[in-house]
């Protein structure tokens, strides 16, 4: 058993990451050590990029102890770089933790002044671009971010503080410890680019609203919601674009953040139809939503967006059919799940079973739906119930390619007394390879009036095999 992770006064005794846990409390008895959890701290680091999204939607973990914010265009909504660094530092350190932190043009960079100048003072590691090789420099070379591996044969070789690195050629360096040497050296300089990956999405659209006064009752929270709702909708109508789905994000006073997703079938910008959207929603979270003692800010993200063209209203022959039912779909959906509601909906297919299925109902009505629903030429009958596997029968037709006389479906015997057809289906072999056969379907109907769809898979003397009978529905 070694140590992973160790606070200030760990350190302050001389104990070291990687170091065996006997070794360790024999060198301090009084060693307080707790087991790790990996998938905990890992749950942790991601509430805290969440809890971090209120400086910057660019928010991404960095390894199992950091995070990476690209504060671009954001840093002047706080005063300036300076006051958002000593307000974010100032609130996770108020949640007991301690943190170090770090500005500049450089992830890398920012990196290293974060963990090895975290005791200098804060103006100190707001870094400008032309005073980043005099900050590295009297930095050690593990600040680089380099390979477990690296490390020791630098500090072999006599090389132990990234200024060293820097007065040597780079083609002698590059060959002795590797190309990787080099890329971090130039990514922490700023000189080669480090992007950053958001852990989560980044909306297109938000707002967001922070509040002098925590709030905590549902009607105060989808008051905020329709008062964003209504800030939001300008800037939609602007761009031409309606919402598909919206995030309501909820921060909480201690740290914790709560997002509430409510989508729509068809884009909208409606301020009423997004406030009616999250009642429903906050209905059905209302156990999962704990306020504590209130949310501090709202925000409110338009995280898919599509193009919502304007239409003139017929004033002579007002109809709101559509509307309603896309209404009460959204509400239902948001009330019960996306999935309460199914539609059927046709598919390109040649085969029954897979001409049609049954989809999400806000799905069938979106407008990005409607090549799946496109129109399908004219089909003869179809049987009200189709069974969603034809099931084998033994059947007896008076010729080879005639319709069945009689037929064994489930232990009983049915005579036909009419009959239709056939309609021939050839199979989709781009689909099902060789195995896919003609279909022969039959409308019938026996002695007892019942009507059956049958077909024959198979043709004699044209298609391997001995043809089969299934019956794939029923009429009546």
């Amino acid at each position: 058993m070694r140590l992973l992770a160790l606070d200030e006064k760990a350190l302050a005794l001389g104990l070291k990451r990687h170091q065996g846990l006997a070794e360790a409390k024999a060198m301090c008895p009084q060693l307080d050590a707790v087991a790790a959890d990996a998938a905990a701290d890992l749950r942790f680091l991601e509430a805290l990029a969440d809890w971090c999204s209120r400086y910057t939607p660019l928010a991404a973990r960095d390894g199992t102890d950091g995070l990476f914010l690209d504060i671009t265009g954001c840093s002047h909504l706080f005063g300036g770089e300076e006051n958002l660094l000593s307000d974010l530092i100032f609130r996770l350190e108020a949640m007991g933790l301690a943190v170090g932190g770090a500005i500049s043009h450089a992830p890398g960079l920012s990196w290293a002044a974060a963990r090895y100048r975290m005791h200098q003072p804060l103006e100190s590691r707001i870094i400008r671009p032309d005073t980043a090789g005099a900050v590295l420099s009297p930095l050690p070379v593990s600040a680089l971010r380099l390979e477990a591996e690296t490390v020791p044969l630098l500090m072999k070789a006599g090389l132990r503080t990234i200024g060293d690195l820097m007065c040597l050629p780079r083609a002698p360096l590059a060959r002795r410890f590797g190309s990787h040497l080099i890329k971090r050296l130039d990514q922490a300089l700023g000189r080669e680019d480090e992007p950053i990956s958001p852990r989560l999405p980044v909306a297109g659209l938000s707002l967001e609203r922070r509040l002098a006064e925590p709030v905590a009752r549902e009607e105060d929270l989808l008051f905020m919601a329709g008062e964003l709702s209504r800030g939001l909708a300008p800037m939609l109508e602007e761009r031409g674009l309606g919402g598909r789905l919206f995030e309501l994000s909820l921060f909480r006073v201690d740290g914790a953040v709560f997002h509430v997703h409510a989508g729509s079938s068809r884009p909208l910008r409606d301020p009423a139809r997004m406030e009616a959207l999250f009642a429903g929603r906050f209905t059905a979270l209302q156990d999962d939503i704990d306020a504590g003692y209130g949310f501090e800010t709202l925000r409110l993200s338009v995280s898919h967006a599509e193009p919502l063209e304007s239409r003139q209203m017929d004033l002579a022959r007002p109809s709101r059919s559509t509307e309603g039912l896309a209404d009460f779909i959204d509400q239902a959906s948001a009330r019960f799940g996306a999935g309460c509601l199914m539609m059927p909906v046709t598919r390109e297919s040649h085969l029954p079973e897979r001409a049609s299925a049954f989809v999400h109902a806000q799905e069938v009505l979106s407008a990005a739906d409607h090549a799946m629903r496109s129109s399908q030429p004219y089909r003869p009958a179809r049987p009200i119930r189709l069974f969603r596997y034809p099931e084998r029968v033994e059947a007896v037709a008076e010729v080879p390619e005639g319709p069945p006389v009689q037929f064994r479906w489930r232990r009983i015997l049915h005579r036909v007394v009419k009959a239709e057809g056939p309609e021939r289906i050839a199979g989709e072999w781009w689909l099902d390879g060789e195995e896919a056969l003609t279909r022969d379907y039959f409308r019938i109907e026996d002695e007892a009036g019942r009507r059956y769809w049958l077909f024959r898979e198979g043709l004699y003397d044209r298609e391997p095999g001995v043809p089969r009978w299934f019956l794939h529905g029923l009429f009546a």
